[in-house]
């Protein structure tokens, strides 16, 4: 019997042996290959607002149920598991009233952040049809593309365009993309870093200047991919915090 696999290969959060530090060696892995047969390769960062808490339990239930065939009391059980929760603030012996939480997965919980995955599953396929790469970690996305230092321009437009269609996914999930808060990072070796194109690259309605480096999961990765930031920041607090 074939086991089918339920969790995307490229979602690296609350997995076993999965890791923010599998998720950046994973797609550094991929970037310094393609830079050894200069290339060059631009890495987008997407930042998700309040992903957790805008997952829609009705479209979570029909996806559960057509695209993981769960049906009858298994499907009753998640059901009951996301419906009728309330929430609260309490402060000293005063509290407001209590509302019903009509969206969102709970946080802090095994179920609710594989309940999380499953409904974004779709969303590295959809940027896998555009032909670029992507690996996620919980609610950060990262997509990069690869291309001859002459054909930037061609993957300059190929990776708006996916973002795009990714914006309308997301839309019509009820999840939102804040492309304002989209990262950019050209990748090349040192002695191509000349050939990277350095104009703003449009992201939804805004154009995003690339940057000299950007923070990836917590980790700083410079545009030659060597980790000099992120050491030169790493030795800084180091002495800073050393009695």
């Amino acid at each position: 019997m074939n086991v089918v696999r339920l969790l995307p290969d490229l979602q690296s959060a609350y997995r076993a042996h999965h890791s923010t530090e599998t998720a950046v060696a994973k797609v550094l892995s991929d970037i310094l290959t393609v830079l050894d047969t200069d290339d060059i390769s631009m890495l987008t960062l997407l930042d998700l607002s309040a992903t957790f808490d805008t997952v829609n339990h009705d479209i979570l239930l029909r996806r559960l149920a057509v695209f993981y065939c769960l049906g009858g009391t298994v499907l009753s059980w998640f059901q009951s598991y996301l419906d009728g929760r309330i929430q609260f603030v309490r402060r000293s012996r005063s509290a407001s009233a209590p509302a019903l939480v009509k969206f969102g997965v709970p946080q802090g919980s095994v179920l609710g952040l594989i309940l999380f995955q499953l409904y974004t599953a779709d969303l590295l396929k959809l940027i896998e049809k555009h032909n670029l790469h992507a690996h996620a970690h919980a609610d950060d996305t990262q997509i990069y593309g690869f291309c001859l230092p002459s054909d930037a321009t061609k993957l300059q437009m190929q990776v708006p365009a996916c973002i795009d269609e990714v914006a309308l996914w997301t839309q019509s999930n009820r999840l939102h993309l804040n492309t304002a808060k989209t990262e950019i990072l050209w990748c090349a070796t040192n002695r191509r870093q000349h050939l990277i194109p350095q104009t703003p690259t449009r992201i939804g309605d805004n154009y995003i200047t690339p940057a000299a480096s950007i923070r990836d999961l917590g980790i700083y990765i410079d545009s030659d991919v060597s980790v000099k930031s992120h050491v030169s920041r790493t030795v800084f607090r180091s002495l800073a915090t050393d009695p």
